[in-house]
């Protein structure tokens, strides 16, 4: 499938063609294509195993080889290491989230570098995650589920990173947190932020997202806009079970 270009006057973000992702001498990827436009929320959907994940870690070079193009902004990455990636803005929500148990929720959120100007200060951060505020002195592995996946998300905006890979952040959340994910993820995008969004959650997924992928076997199965989501659920439903 070739990849989608972005839309008339729009800028892409992230630009992928031909990427092909090994761990070890597993092939995982083979030749995914995808475009992420500035400002847009985008979703990679697909089964568990079907390579959502390594397509996220495949762009920060965090799997045992890639082979492809990536561009971030224009800018050409599939040779550059992990940390030169992220200092071209981009933040990276792991679904194991990644919680430093023995600091407080503020010296976790403190504790990422800054990888370009024009990050989020600690006040603003806390007006979007009041609940983070409340627990700000509590110890990482006195959180909540919710509130650690919320601390997770809110440690990146303080870096400066504009292009947000999020994996599975609803996974085994309670429904409340999982709608105030979802409100805070349509600030993100009325701020400008590009996001790409791993979930297996669809019902969260779809009202957020302006285009979503459909991940299989490694490679990009179908590929469609938020107003033709009507028509696709007969398609979703194969390859989902929706």
């Amino acid at each position: 499938m070739a990849a989608v270009m972005p839309t008339a006057g729009a800028k892409a973000a992230l630009s992928i063609s031909g990427l092909n992702a090994w761990y070890g001498e597993s092939h995982i990827l083979h030749g995914v294509d995808l475009v992420v436009n500035e400002g847009e929320v985008v979703t990679l959907l697909g089964r568990n195993g079907a390579g959502r994940t390594t397509t996220l870690k495949s762009i920060l070079g965090l799997v045992g080889a890639r082979k492809g193009s990536i561009k971030v902004n224009g800018a050409e990455v599939i040779g550059l290491a992990t940390h030169r990636i992220a200092h071209m803005g981009i933040g990276y929500c792991p679904e194991e989230r990644g919680i430093f148990s023995s600091l407080s929720a503020e010296e976790n959120l403190l504790l990422p570098p800054e990888v370009q100007k024009g990050g989020l200060s600690v006040a603003e951060i806390y007006k979007m995650f009041p609940n983070l505020e409340e627990r700000r002195s509590s110890q990482g592995t006195r959180l909540s589920g919710g509130e650690q996946q919320m601390l997770a998300m809110a440690r990146i905006l303080r870096t400066g990173a504009r292009l947000l890979l999020l994996d599975e952040i609803t996974e085994g959340l309670a429904p409340v947190i999982v709608q105030t994910l979802g409100k805070i993820i349509l600030q993100l995008k009325e701020r400008g932020f590009t996001i790409v969004l791993v979930e297996q959650n669809f019902r969260f997924a779809a009202p957020l997202a302006d285009r979503h992928y459909v991940m299989e076997h490694g490679r990009i199965a179908e590929t469609f806009a938020a107003a033709e989501l009507d028509s696709k659920m007969g398609m979703l439903h194969e390859y989902l079970g929706v």
